[in-house]
């Protein structure tokens, strides 16, 4: 388990030296979810409460639609030559699952934090709610971390990357209710106990099924 641990940092560090050398999320995707963000208001106009209202909804939905770029970014794909090196390496399926899941999840965090106040800023000024944000962003960003991981494994064992989206986004649909009830939950005083539970149990399930899946999934690329 130890050795298991060690390689699965190995291939998240190098998946985040890579993202700091190409800039996809930082520079890329980033701004264009903020673009997002400020492109809503625009839209619905200048009603304030009606802002305040969508603004939860409005800010995970973004999340979730940029994050897929996010997990499936080109910078975190490995060639036939880099995929036979790992293998001659003795690198185990499920270390390189949970590196590249848990370098997604920390990309995924920073494109969280970043938006996270500008959403704040456009859709009221009442932080009542948003600060239960901090406790489901690590939630989210580690669920679409697994999930997006996950679906480019199977995308890439019957090598058709159009299957990612198709996957991730119907799978994420609980993950984004669960985080937007939870802010509008405490916004009304409502339970969110369940919602948050919810969380925790897809982040569960698909880590055991991302690690379970590995190995016949490289093995199906071959």
């Amino acid at each position: 388990m130890t050795g298991l641990w060690r390689q699965a940092w190995e291939v998240a560090r190098k998946d985040l030296r890579t993202e700091l050398r190409t800039g996809e999320v930082l520079m890329i995707t980033v701004p264009f979810g903020a673009a997002a963000l400020m492109l809503i208001p625009l839209a619905i106009g200048v009603d304030a409460p009606l802002l305040e209202r969508v603004g939860p909804g409005m800010y995970w939905s973004v999340v979730l639609l940029f994050g897929v770029l996010v997990t499936v970014r080109q910078s975190a794909a490995d060639g036939p030559a880099q995929m036979d090196l790992l293998t001659l390496l003795g690198l185990d399926p499920a270390a390189r699952f949970a590196g590249r899941a848990g370098a997604s999840t920390l990309l995924l965090l920073v494109f969280e934090a970043v938006l996270a106040p500008i959403a704040l800023a456009l859709y009221g000024n009442d932080p009542r709610g948003w600060w239960w944000v901090l406790a489901v962003l690590p939630l989210v960003a580690l669920g679409l971390g697994l999930l997006g991981t996950l679906a480019g494994a199977i995308a890439a064992s019957v090598a058709s990357t159009t299957l990612v989206p198709l996957i991730v986004v119907p799978l994420s649909v609980p993950m984004l209710l669960a985080a937007a009830q939870v802010t509008e939950g405490i916004r009304v005083g409502a339970t969110i106990f369940g919602w948050l539970l919810l969380l925790v149990v897809m982040d569960l399930l698909l880590a055991v099924a991302g690690v379970l899946s590995a190995r016949p999934l490289q093995e199906a690329t071959r």
